[in-house]
C-alpha cells in the first residue's frame, strides 16, 4: 500500500510540473526557483525547481533549514545521557565540575528529527581551552543554535563556558540557550515519570531562575526562561507553593491563567492584587510608561483604588470557553507541551471585567505621571524629596519620614523666631535638589508641595497669592498651613490685592514704619468675611508683600483706563496708608510723587490730595526743612476698612480691576509646535514624527520603519533619547521589547 501511496505521490508531482509552461533562460541554464518558507521556529525552505534540461522531467525539492549548517558525522556511538549537578567530566581537555548537561554521541532531539540540540559529543572536534575564549563566536552560532552544528572554535567556547561559573553576562546567548535546551529537554521527556528526583528536579529550577538573573538583559533568554520555570511549578505544584513569587512576570502568563480560572471556578471573587495581574496579562490594554517605571507605586496606588471601589473583589461567572494551556519550548528539538488541567474555564479572554479595571489604571497611571517623569530624568532617585513630593497622598505618610521632619523643625523655629520670614534659597536646600536656574511652575509646585507635607503654609502661594517665587526672593512660612481642602473666598483675593498696593506705599521710601503695618493688619484682622485660615494665610502674604521688591508691572496702563470716582478711592487708599503713622516729611512726600508718576498719575496733585484728605482727620503743621507735617497717628480711614462690604458702589471690585494678576511668562523652552525644531536631524526626525502618532508599537513594526529609513532600531532610540534628555531632561521612548512612546514627554517637547 504505502508503495502504491509513493507512485501516486510521484505522478501527481510528475503532472504538476510538467505541465509548467518551459522557462527559457540565459546560457548559464539557471532554475526558476518557487520557495516557501515558515516563519515560525523550525523553520524551513522548499525550493521546487522546474528543470529546462532534457535529462530530467521530474520536479526535484531541496529542503533547507535555518537551525545553522548541517552537523558533520560523528564517531561516537555512545548513547546519550544525562550528566547530574555532581558529576564531573573531562571532555575535550577541560575539567567539567558541573553536570546538567546531556552528553554522548547518539541521541535524537524529542521530536524525532535530528540531533539532540544539546547533546555534548566529545568526538566532535573543539579548540584547545583558552582563557576568556568563552565569548568568541562566528556564523556557526545561528539563531537556533546546537552543539553539533558548531564550529571548531565555537564548541571550545562554549566547553570553556561550561567549565567556568555559567556567570559571565558577556557569554553569547546561543551558548545559554544550547544549555537550557537541555533543561528542557529534561524536565517534559521526564514529566509523566518519577526519572526526576524532587531534589534535582528544585535544583534545576534553581540553575534556571539563576540564569534568568545573570542573562535577564536578553529578551528572549528572559522570557522563555520565565516561562520554563511556570511550567515546572505547574508540573509539580507541591513544591513550589512558596516559590510562585521568584518567578519573573511573563506575558500572558500560564501561571495566572490557571490561579484566575481556579478563583473564579471556586466561586471567588478576583481581588486587586489579580486584577492587576489580569490587567497585565490581557490583549486589551498595555500598561503605560508610568505604570511600567513605577512599577511597585503603580501596584500599591491600583490596590488602594480597586479597593476602594470594589471591596474585596469583584465577582465573575465562569464562561463556557475551557482552558487550554500549551508550553512552547525554546529547543527546535522539543515539541509543545500541553498541560492537563482538568475542567477548568478561561475567563482570560473576558472583556467585560477588563473595562472595569482600565479607568482605575488610567487614573493611577495619571497620578502618577509627574511622579514618573521626575524619575526619567537622569540622577534621580525614588529617595529624593523632589520624588517623595510627586507621589499621590495615598501611597505614603510622607510627613513621618526623617526628610520631611527635619524640614518641619527648621520651618517652626523660622515661624517663631522670625515671623517666618526666609529666603528661597534657604527653603531650597531643604529640597535636596541643586538650585534652579529660575523658578517655574514645577519648581513652585515642589515648594508648595513639601510644605504642604509638613503641614506648613508659604506666601507666596501661586495658587492663592498669584505671585511667584523667584530665586533671589525672599518666602514666608506660617502654621498651620492651607490644608488639603482650603479654597479664597471673594474677599480673601479684595483683601490681598489691596494689600499689594498698601505694601507699594508702605514700603516706598525704603522703611515701613510699624504704624503702617497695623492699618494693613487692620485691614484683615478686622474682616469678618475672611476665615482664621484666610487670615493667616494673608498676614504671611503682606509680610511676604512688605519684604519683596515693588512690581508694579502694567499698573499704569490698568490705572490710565479708570474713571475720576475710581481714580479719588485710588488715591485715598494709598493717602490713608501713606499718613498711618502720622507724620510725613519732603523725602516721603517725593516718594509718593514717584509712586504717582508710575501709576500715571499727576504728581503736582500729590500736596494738595494729601491736604484735602488730611483736613477732616487732622491739624497740619508743616516744617520749611521737612520734618514732621503730622504730629499724631491716624486710624485707618473706615471707608477703607468696609471698602469690599458696599453693595451700592463698584470699590468692591475696584482693586481687582486694578490689580489684575501679572502672569510673568516663565522661563525655559519657548512654546513650538515644532518638537524637532533643533537637533534631531532626518531620517531620526522622520521616525520620530511617526512614532508619536501612538503610545505603543510592536517592535517589529519598529524594526520594517527603521529598515525603510536606513538606520538601526537600538541607535535610532538611543539617538532620539539622548536628544529628548538635551531638550527635556527626560526619555522621550522606553524599549521593553516593545516600543513603549511617553506621550507626556511629548507634549513637554512640542512645548
Amino acid at each position: 500500500m504505502e508503495f502504491i501511496i509513493g507512485i501516486l505521490v510521484v505522478y501527481v508531482l510528475y503532472k504538476l510540473f510538467s505541465n509548467k509552461p518551459t522557462i527559457k533562460t540565459s546560457a548559464n541554464n539557471s532554475r526558476d526557483e518557487t520557495r516557501y518558507r515558515h516563519s515560525e521556529k523550525g523553520s524551513f525552505s522548499v525550493i521546487a525547481k522546474s528543470s529546462t534540461e532534457d535529462e530530467d522531467d521530474f520536479a526535484t525539492f531541496t529542503i533547507h533549514t535555518s537551525f545553522g549548517r548541517e552537523p558533520e558525522k560523528t564517531t561516537n556511538k555512545q548513547k546519550g545521557r544525562w550528566i547530574s549537578v555532581d558529576e564531573q567530566l573531562s571532555v575535550n581537555g577541560r575539567q567539567l565540575t558541573k553536570g546538567f548537561f546531556y552528553f554522548g554521541g547518539v541521541m535524537s532531539s524529542l521530536d524525532g528529527y535530528g540531533i539532540e540540540p544539546s547533546l555534548v559529543d566529545d568526538k566532535r572536534p573543539a579548540s584547545s581551552p583558552s582563557v576568556n575564549s568563552e565569548t568568541y563566536t562566528d556564523e556557526s552560532l545561528g539563531y537556533w543554535p546546537t552543539y553539533a552544528s558548531l564550529s571548531k572554535g565555537c564548541r571550545g567556547a562554549y566547553l570553556d563556558w561550561l567549565a567556568s561559573d555559567r556567570s559571565n553576562p558577556n557569554t553569547p546567548i546561543g551558548y545559554v540557550f544550547i544549555y537550557f535546551y537541555g533543561f528542557e529537554r529534561r524536565v517534559i521527556e521526564n514529566k509523566s515519570n518519577n526519572q526526576i528526583s524532587n531534589e534535582e528536579y528544585i535544583a534545576i529550577f534553581e540553575e534556571v531562575l539563576r540564569l534568568n538573573s545573570v542573562f535577564n538583559s536578553n529578551r528572549s533568554f528572559r522570557g522563555y526562561s520565565a516561562n520554563f520555570l511556570e511550567l515546572m511549578a505547574l508540573q509539580r505544584p507541591a513544591l513550589f507553593e512558596d516559590r510562585l513569587s521568584d518567578i519573573p512576570e511573563t506575558n500572558n502568563a500560564l501561571s495566572f491563567k490557571v490561579k484566575l480560572a481556579t478563583t473564579i471556578a471556586n466561586g471567588n471573587p478576583v481581588t486587586a492584587s489579580l486584577a492587576l495581574e489580569w490587567l497585565k496579562n490581557t490583549f486589551e490594554y498595555s500598561l503605560k510608561t508610568p505604570a511600567r517605571r513605577c512599577e511597585e507605586e503603580f501596584s500599591q496606588l491600583f490596590q488602594i483604588k480597586f479597593s476602594d471601589k470594589f471591596g474585596e473583589g469583584i465577582s465573575v461567572k465562569p464562561n463556557k470557553t475551557k482552558l487550554r494551556l500549551s508550553y512552547h519550548a525554546a529547543s527546535n528539538g522539543v515539541h509543545g507541551v500541553d498541560l492537563e488541567l482538568g475542567d477548568l474555564p478561561d475567563p482570560s479572554i473576558l472583556k467585560g471585567p477588563i473595562k472595569k479595571l482600565i479607568p482605575i489604571a488610567e487614573q493611577c497611571t495619571e497620578e502618577l505621571s509627574s511622579y514618573s517623569r521626575y524619575l526619567g530624568k537622569a540622577d534621580t532617585s525614588r529617595s529624593d524629596i523632589a520624588a517623595l513630593m510627586l507621589l499621590p497622598k495615598e501611597l505614603a505618610n510622607e510627613a513621618n519620614s526623617p526628610v520631611i521632619e527635619t524640614f518641619k523643625s527648621w520651618a517652626n523655629q523660622i515661624i517663631s523666631s522670625n515671623d517666618g520670614l526666609t529666603t528661597v534659597k534657604d527653603f531650597w536646600t531643604h529640597t535636596g535638589t541643586p538650585l534652579p536656574k529660575a523658578f517655574n511652575k514645577k519648581e513652585n509646585e515642589l515648594v508648595a508641595n513639601l510644605a504642604a507635607k509638613a503641614e506648613i503654609g508659604i506666601a507666596p502661594d501661586q495658587r492663592f497669592h498669584h505671585a511667584k517665587l523667584k530665586i533671589d526672593d525672599n518666602i514666608v512660612l506660617f502654621s498651620p498651613g492651607h490644608g488639603e481642602f482650603f479654597e479664597p473666598s471673594s474677599a480673601f483675593n479684595q483683601v490681598s490685592l489691596a494689600i499689594r498696593l498698601g505694601a507699594m506705599v508702605a514700603t516706598i521710601d525704603g522703611n515701613v514704619d510699624h504704624h503702617e503695618k497695623i492699618a494693613l493688619q487692620t485691614l484683615i484682622n478686622h474682616d469678618d468675611k475672611l476665615s482664621p485660615s484666610e487670615k493667616n494665610s494673608l498676614n504671611a502674604y503682606l509680610t511676604w508683600r512688605l519684604n519683596a521688591p515693588v512690581n508694579n508691572t502694567g499698573l499704569k496702563a490698568r490705572i490710565e483706563k479708570l474713571g475720576v470716582p475710581q481714580v479719588e478711592f485710588l488715591k485715598r487708599f494709598m493717602l490713608s496708608i501713606a499718613l498711618a503713622d502720622g507724620r510725613i516729611d519732603a523725602s516721603e512726600i517725593k516718594q509718593i510723587e514717584k509712586l504717582y508718576t508710575s501709576l500715571g498719575l499727576d504728581k503736582s496733585l500729590v500736596t494738595s490730595d494729601i491736604h484735602a484728605f488730611a483736613s477732616s482727620k487732622q491739624p497740619i503743621s508743616a516744617t520749611s526743612k521737612g520734618a514732621s507735617i503730622y504730629k499724631s497717628t491716624f486710624q485707618l480711614d473706615e471707608g477703607i476698612l468696609a471698602m469690599h462690604e458696599s453693595d451700592t458702589n463698584d470699590a468692591k471690585s475696584m482693586l481687582e480691576s486694578i490689580f489684575a494678576v501679572d502672569e510673568e511668562a516663565e522661563l525655559g523652552v519657548s512654546p513650538t509646535n515644532d518638537v524637532n525644531e533643533k537637533g534631531l536631524d532626518s531620517p531620526y526626525k522622520e521616525l520620530f514624527e511617526t512614532l508619536m502618532a501612538k503610545e505603543s508599537w510592536p517592535r517589529k513594526e519598529v524594526h520594517e520603519l527603521c529598515s525603510k529609513l536606513n538606520i538601526m532600531v537600538d541607535g535610532a532610540l538611543e539617538t532620539i533619547n539622548d536628544w529628548a534628555y538635551d531638550k527635556v531632561d527626560a526619555p522621550v521612548l522606553d524599549d521593553d521589547g516593545d516600543i513603549y512612546v511617553d506621550l507626556e514627554i511629548v507634549e513637554e517637547l512640542k512645548g
